[in-house]
């Protein structure tokens, strides 16, 4: 009879949810070519069923969502999966250039990248890493806009209406 020997490695993907005081976040990382890296992040609806940070980089985000609670300057410095289409990526690459208590329009973007506020806001939608790409910050020139392809008041609005009340934008 054979001997098997169970090798202990490290999850390639990894999920975990935090309280936040907005909602809870849900954190997933992932090996990618033998660097682990944040490869999504969700808004749960309050009282999701925690589950704990299981690798040093979740445990990283949780500390850095902390500091961003109690100062909403904190900064992120977190791996990110690289992911999206060119243009999301360059619409990404704009709205990680707004500062804390700063708002853009959709408009203001889309010149900026040469592209429509449509497409900006469809990128902005399909952000898998809101909060650490604060696409909340990005704002219609009629009012607070859309938040994660929600248009009507709603969860996800409620989140941006107190992340940018957390961060002074209103």
């Amino acid at each position: 009879m054979t001997d098997i020997k169970l090798i202990s490695t490290p999850q390639s993907v990894e999920y975990c949810i935090i309280e936040a005081p907005f909602a809870c976040l849900g954190l997933q990382t992932e090996l990618v070519e033998g660097s682990l890296m944040i490869s999504k992040i969700d808004y749960l609806p309050l009282g999701s069923v925690g589950l704990s940070p299981g690798n040093a980089l979740a445990k990283v985000f949780v500390k850095q969502c902390a500091r961003y609670f109690i100062d909403a300057a904190a900064i992120f410095d977190l791996p990110l999966k690289p992911t999206g289409t060119v243009h999301q990526q360059k619409v990404w690459g704009a709205i990680s250039g707004i500062k804390t208590g700063n708002t853009t329009s959709y408009g203001a973007i889309a010149k900026g990248i040469q592209s429509g506020p449509r497409a900006v806001g469809s990128a902005c939608g399909a952000n898998p890493y809101p909060l650490v790409i604060p696409c909340h910050r990005v704002v219609s020139t009629q009012g607070i806009g859309g938040f994660m392809g929600e248009d009507n008041p709603g969860f996800y609005r409620q989140i941006k209406v107190w992340l940018l009340k957390h961060e002074g934008a209103i």
